[in-house]
């Protein structure tokens, strides 16, 4: 049994910051009208495989869990309970989002509605997993504030595919690396959770391939130059806040015994080599600019947290983080601009 006997500090959100999960909404309209038939059989079969629910015994938590986890200590202990809380916030943040869709969807575009029914019941399981590995840690989110306090953040319809799309695939790769990691290295191994990280694949990747379908269904995403454009945008966004956030959190990817720039690298281009499956274009990953340039970012980042956590004024601390920002833009505007790789003729061999 768990020799835990203090009640858990109950938070009721994270720390705002540049990289804080948000929670989404979107034009429900819009989405019912969505035009699935060119890939509703593929859709069908993967509602088929998420009601068969293989998944469903694998976040149970066994005999390992019940102990004592005072001995994990210091950066590692720090670390790990901040990964815990933004894996939680996101998961619980696509729960929320997905639950809503269902609902306004349902006896609209039944099929989406099904759909996102059974991601949100996927979502709910991840975020419930990680909130109760949290009260190991004697700390808890209080999901039910989040769901009567949170705050939007409006996406269109089809940024909500670009978004989520690129969510899955790259936590996908997130786990499975460390699983594999972990696996070869397994004194690195200080907690359960992490002996789950294959089932939780199969779920990141799963709920991938079905945006990856809703993309494919709409020809105006992969068609058309602004589609170009968008894919190119959100490839930049999720992988610029990957390298920012790996790098924030060096110290728990150290903890496993991860080099967080080669995790980082590795995430990423695995990321944009599955995203050539899906977008029709991908970013130039091995131009000697873009990690160079992402990095950079990451560590100007840094420099902006420890300019917040000064004991300056308000108003210096904003003049300071100026130049900051600012080569932060600059930095990305020259990556996206760089030449991408083109995957459309790949796609329309297939299409």
């Amino acid at each position: 049994m768990s020799t835990a006997v203090s009640q858990p500090q109950v938070k009721t959100a994270m720390k705002e910051t540049l990289l804080t999960p948000r929670f989404y909404t979107t034009d429900f309209d819009a989405m019912a009208e969505m035009d699935l038939s060119s890939q509703r059989a593929e859709l069908e079969a993967m509602v088929a495989e998420m009601k068969a629910d293989y998944n469903r015994h694998h976040f149970v938590r066994n005999e390992s869990f019940e102990q004592s986890w005072e001995h994990i200590d210091g950066k590692t202990r720090e670390a790990f309970i901040e990964f815990l809380e933004r894996s939680c916030t996101s998961e619980f943040s696509g729960f929320l989002l997905f639950k809503e869709l269902s609902r306004k969807l349902k006896g609209r575009n039944q099929l989406l509605a099904e759909i996102f029914h059974l991601m949100a019941r996927d979502e709910a399981r991840h975020a419930g997993f990680l909130n109760k590995a949290m009260q190991d840690f004697n700390i808890t989110l209080d999901l039910g504030y989040l769901t009567k306090n949170r705050t939007y953040t409006f996406f269109k319809p089809e940024w909500v595919i670009y978004a989520v799309y690129l969510s899955e695939k790259i936590g996908y790769w997130r786990y499975i690396t460390i699983y594999r990691h972990l696996e070869q290295h397994p004194e690195y191994e200080f907690y359960p959770l992490f002996e789950m990280f294959e089932s939780w694949c199969q779920d990141e990747n799963r709920h991938g391939d079905i945006f990856k379908a809703l993309l494919r269904s709409q020809k105006k995403l992969w068609q058309t130059w602004h589609g170009r454009l968008w894919a190119r945008f959100f490839l930049l966004t999720v992988f610029a806040t990957h390298t920012l956030t790996v790098h924030e959190r060096a110290d728990f990817y150290e903890s496993l015994g991860l080099n967080a720039q080669e995790f980082d690298r590795h995430i990423t281009r695995k990321t944009n080599e599955t995203a050539a499956r899906a977008f029709p274009v991908t970013l130039n990953v091995d131009h000697p600019e873009f990690f160079a340039r992402l990095e950079n970012c990451a560590e100007r980042n840094k420099k902006l947290q420890e300019i917040d956590n000064s004991t300056a004024p308000g108003w210096l601390k904003q003049l300071r983080k100026l130049p900051l920002k600012a080569a932060i833009f600059t930095d990305l505007l020259r990556l996206y601009f760089l030449k991408p790789v083109d995957a459309v003729s790949e796609w329309e061999a297939v299409y």
